[in-house]
């Protein structure tokens, strides 16, 4: 039998423990590398949560005194492009929905266009006690962008003799139905006499979607 060295096997012991607390803190870095991963996306969810509630909000409203069994076609043009959306709840609505997903809204700025909806947030909770130092009070921010697009184009008459515009009966006094063709030809109409309800012709002619 060859002789044992202990001499040999006491030196190796502590190399053998630098190697497993090695690994362990490596798994431990990982482990907060994930952590770190998990709250971004939380924030990037709530993120995007605000903005389509701040977009659908501006959909589902439209701005005091604005009555749509008055419009002409110049003025069916004019809500199509997106005039016309009350945009004074929007911040508030994306709010709520942050709130909802445990963040802050750090900034809600006008809309550089009266369809398009940018918001930044800021989690509420951080990454949380890591092997990496300052974790705990880590939080993260996200941004996103919504935006309303009109789905639907006026239906215009375009037949020799048939002049009249959309909204108007051929004498020009009695309003009659306005008629739109939408994504995949579908057919939407607006019967001035029997007028449907803003937030149901809204979800029609209109989709809300984020952007990158």
């Amino acid at each position: 039998m060859p002789p044992r060295f202990r001499g040999d096997q006491g030196q190796a012991f502590p190399i053998y423990i630098m190697m497993v607390a090695g690994l362990l803190f490596l798994a431990l870095a990982f482990f907060a590398v994930g952590q770190a991963s998990a709250t971004r996306n939380g924030a990037q969810g709530a993120a995007d949560a605000a903005a389509l509630a701040a977009a659908q909000e501006a959909r589902n409203n439209l701005l005091p005194g604005f009555d749509l069994e008055l419009l002409d076609p110049e003025g069916w043009q004019d809500l199509l492009h997106g005039g016309g959306f009350d945009l004074a709840g929007s911040c508030g609505r994306a709010a709520d929905l942050a709130a909802a997903n445990d963040s802050t809204i750090t900034d809600c700025p006008p809309p550089t266009l009266t369809n398009e909806f940018t918001i930044e947030i800021e989690s509420n909770y951080t990454v949380g006690n890591s092997v990496i130092p300052g974790t705990e009070v880590r939080r993260a921010t996200a941004l996103a962008t919504a935006v309303i697009e009109p789905r639907c184009g006026l239906v215009t008459p375009a037949a020799p003799g048939n002049e009249r515009p959309p909204g108007a009966d051929e004498d020009g006094e009695e309003p009659v139905p306005v008629e739109f063709t939408c994504d995949g030809g579908e057919m939407v109409e607006f019967d001035p006499l029997h007028p449907t309800p803003w937030l149901d012709l809204g979800k029609l002619l209109f989709s809300v979607h984020l952007v990158d």
